[in-house]
């Protein structure tokens, strides 16, 4: 291994195939001169480049070759993170069972084309926080490059699974990075202004949402992150730009046909017995998680559990099972779901119609529809948005439509009552898409003993 990361022409090879894939954005000559300079450090060695080495000296120190090593190690291997394949974990249950909590996998940068650095000055290897700390970034924001993708091997297809960033990740409440800042900010607004009706004091929101903000700046650590230093989600893509889709009871239909159903696609349900309680052990053999079962039971003969298909039919099969009905939400809507606007009261189970923004789409802009795209116009594409006298301007302009720039797609968990997705925070931007991910190289179930941890049936599994 030694040999082969000494090796001239494979340092040259490598670090110059990443540097032009690289450069290929930059508008300028300066990519001729970089290259130059990987040429003769490496190669024909004139100029003195390498810093940490001692000029005119054939057989460098152990240490000195050890450096030399690991320079070029990172430089490689950063390369082929930022535009071949990058190594994630599965936090969270929001996609089982497809993706299961403990799930390592290989993602692509190149099947949906890998994107340009859009905060180049960074620590290698970490992606927004610093190793051994909860609040130091691990970047810099000195330089800002704009969004530009190199051609991929395909677009993102409908039900594809992908890994994006978090398009509410922008702002974080360091202390609580569990949680969407803008949640935050919703539910305590709702808090002030519910305390102040019962006094009866009325205030508009925004009044409660301004206070909110101070509180939290404040009192807590908030960092604004760029796009590609977000938090890194991995959903099922649903409906692409273009799609109109809607969800009656639970149910995805995009285009008017509903949606395929995925075999480890979970719901929840009530699990009703006649009295006895369902054996965890039990429980534990059909793979439901120990957290799901310390938080199902409701009574002492009525559970909510996450369960695929599969799962409710051999819980129908047990003697002490009643019945079994699938939790459907419904209501008048909830300030927790997207567009979070009384004029669209729907829920996670009862939600649109709605149409996925396209690139080159015209949208009629009225005060009623503006919080479909208000975030999408300001944040997502950049442009200064304001409302006065019931008239729209962006960018000072008075407006009643406006064209999107880019690509957005609607992005939801396979375990539908566990997932915090789309619903909740609307479109994901094309800038946002990271990649596809292709197999998981190790899985590991925190339920189990240190023996029996790893998941063989799930090592060197393709994702679908």
């Amino acid at each position: 291994m030694k040999e082969l990361l000494n090796n001239k022409w494979v340092k040259f090879s490598v670090v110059a195939t990443g540097f032009i894939l690289w450069v290929i954005w930059l508008d300028s000559y300066l990519w001729l001169l970089g290259l130059a300079v990987i040429y003769d450090i490496y190669i024909s060695k004139k100029v003195h480049w390498s810093f940490w080495k001692q000029k005119g000296v054939k057989k460098q120190k152990k240490v000195i070759e050890w450096i030399d090593a690991l320079i070029f190690a990172v430089i490689a291997a950063s390369f082929i993170r930022i535009f071949f394949i990058e190594a994630f974990t599965i936090p969270t249950s929001s996609m089982e069972k497809t993706m299961r909590v403990g799930d390592y996998l290989f993602v692509s940068k190149f099947h949906y084309g890998p994107r340009k650095p859009m905060t180049p000055i960074a620590f290698p290897f970490v992606h927004h926080t610093m190793p051994l700390s909860s609040t130091a970034q691990s970047y810099s924001t000195a330089v800002q490059w704009d969004y530009e993708r190199m051609p991929g091997l395909t677009d993102i297809k409908r039900n594809d699974i992908v890994v994006f960033n978090f398009p509410e990740g922008d702002t974080v409440v360091v202390e609580h990075q569990n949680q969407s800042y803008y949640q935050i900010l919703r539910s305590e607004a709702q808090a002030l202004m519910q305390r102040d009706r019962v006094r009866g004091v009325i205030k508009p929101l925004s009044h409660y949402k301004n206070k909110t903000r101070e509180l939290l700046k404040n009192n807590f650590t908030i960092h604004v992150r760029p796009v590609d230093k977000r938090e890194n989600y991995i959903k099922r893509c649903v409906a692409i730009a273009g799609d109109e889709f809607k969800i009656i009871d639970g149910i995805m239909h995009v285009n008017g046909e509903k949606q395929k159903h995925f075999e480890d696609m979970q719901f929840k349900y009530n699990v009703y017995t006649s009295g006895d309680r369902i054996n965890p052990i039990m429980l534990q053999k059909m793979d439901i998680s120990q957290e799901d079962i310390d938080a199902s039971t409701i009574s002492g003969n009525q559970y909510i559990l996450p369960l695929t298909t599969d799962m409710v039919e051999k819980l129908r099969s047990f003697n002490i099972v009643d019945s079994i009905v699938r939790v459907i939400k419904r209501g008048d809507g909830s300030d927790y779901i997207f567009p979070h606007d009384a004029n669209y009261p729907w829920i996670e189970d009862n939600f649109g119609p709605l149409q996925v923004p396209a690139a080159g789409q015209t949208v009629e802009l009225t005060t009623e529809n503006l919080p479909i795209y208000k975030r999408l116009i300001s944040l997502y594409e950049g442009n200064n948005l304001e409302v006065k006298d019931s008239t729209i301007y962006i960018n000072g302009e008075a407006t009643t439509s406006y064209t999107i720039k880019q690509n957005y797609y609607w992005m939801m968990g396979d375990s539908r009552h566990s997932s915090q997705d789309s619903r909740f925070w609307g479109f994901v931007p094309e800038d946002h898409i990271v990649g596809k991910p292709l197999f998981i190289w190790l899985s590991l179930d925190k339920d189990k003993s240190f023996i029996n941890k790893i998941r063989w049936e799930r090592l060197m599994r393709g994702i679908e």
